[in-house]
């Protein structure tokens, strides 16, 4: 089999990138001997501390000046496929820049039809990780259907509830609020405690502001793998629409993820081990369906911290 170099771009958080995974994990195992580079935003490259499927990354951006060095690099890269994610139209002229004779995108009109190998469909009402995966279709039959992460489980904390409250402090600049207020995180951790439970609460130095809130100890975390290992030692796992979800998933913990307004439906699968903890709302799901930032009055995220402790106990 001739080794295969392999060029993947995915713009996004750190999240979005381990959506990711599972096309590039059914990449690997049609091309078990390729070279698998991933161009990212500079904000998600821990991602490969995560997976041995990713050789190299490239950090790179959205902007002009970052696409630019995209095309310069694609094109000494010596690369046989190209597969880029995202619903511009002008994707399709960025990878037939690059040089690549295999260019993979989804189907955004004549321009994807005229300058890719193949356009594929793009269906947005699923779960995120499998329309990534639709894009590798016309190269393997091989279908992974959750993302997958090399991290030992490790021994569980007995009766442990770990909570990461935090979001990507971009989010926040950008209007889009994801999580509930600290006052309800530190109503929801007495509730835990007074039943009984050992609770955890996690974060990394992005989230000293809303622990500090919270008023209750952190279990520091200095890198995602860190953070991925204690998650991984956890009996349930509560937290934000935010990436530790998705390492949850990977690692098939019993997760509660708070979903306000974002759509669970395409960002968690379908399974008993993943519970959202939603507040009662009439114009939910709203962000990125048809508003790109929050409104102010956030109803999506008044949950009542007795009923979400009651869900959790189970």
């Amino acid at each position: 089999m001739v080794n295969k170099r392999i060029l993947a771009i995915n713009f996004g958080g750190i999240g979005d990138e381990i959506l990711f995974l599972p096309a590039l994990i059914s990449l690997k195992k049609e091309y078990p001997d390729a070279h698998i580079t991933l161009a990212l935003e500079p904000r998600s490259k821990g991602v490969k501390d995560l997976t041995d499927v990713i050789d190299e990354v490239f950090p790179g951006g959205k902007c002009i000046s970052g696409l630019l060095k995209l095309v310069w690099f694609a094109r000494r890269g010596h690369f046989d496929i190209v597969i880029s994610s995202g619903g511009n139209k002008l994707i399709a002229v960025l990878l037939r820049l690059t040089g690549i004779k295999n260019r993979y995108g989804y189907d955004t009109g004549v321009l994807s039809r005229l300058l890719l190998t193949k356009a594929v469909p793009l269906n947005k009402n699923r779960y995120a990780a499998a329309m990534y995966h639709d894009l590798i279709t016309p190269l393997t039959e091989h279908k992974t259907l959750l993302p997958e992460i090399n991290i030992e489980a490790g021994e569980k904390i007995p009766n442990s509830v770990l909570i990461h409250p935090g979001v990507s402090k971009i989010s926040v600049k950008k209007g889009m609020i994801k999580t509930i207020p600290a006052e309800t995180w530190a109503q929801i951790i007495d509730l835990l405690v007074k039943a009984g439970k050992k609770v955890i609460l996690a974060g990394g130095p992005d989230d000293d502001e809303v622990i500090r809130e919270i008023g209750f100890p952190k279990t520091e975390t200095k890198n995602l793998r860190e953070l991925a290992q204690l998650i991984a030692k956890a009996e349930k796992f509560v937290c934000s629409d935010s990436a530790p979800l998705h390492i949850a998933v990977a690692l098939k913990v019993k997760t509660y993820p708070v979903f306000g307004p974002t759509d669970d439906k395409k960002l968690i699968p379908q399974s008993p081990d993943i519970i959202p903890l939603k507040a009662a709302c009439d114009c939910s799901p709203c962000l990125w369906e048809r508003r790109q930032t929050t409104c102010e009055s956030l109803d999506c995220l008044k949950i009542n911290p007795q009923d979400a402790v009651k869900i959790i106990l189970g």
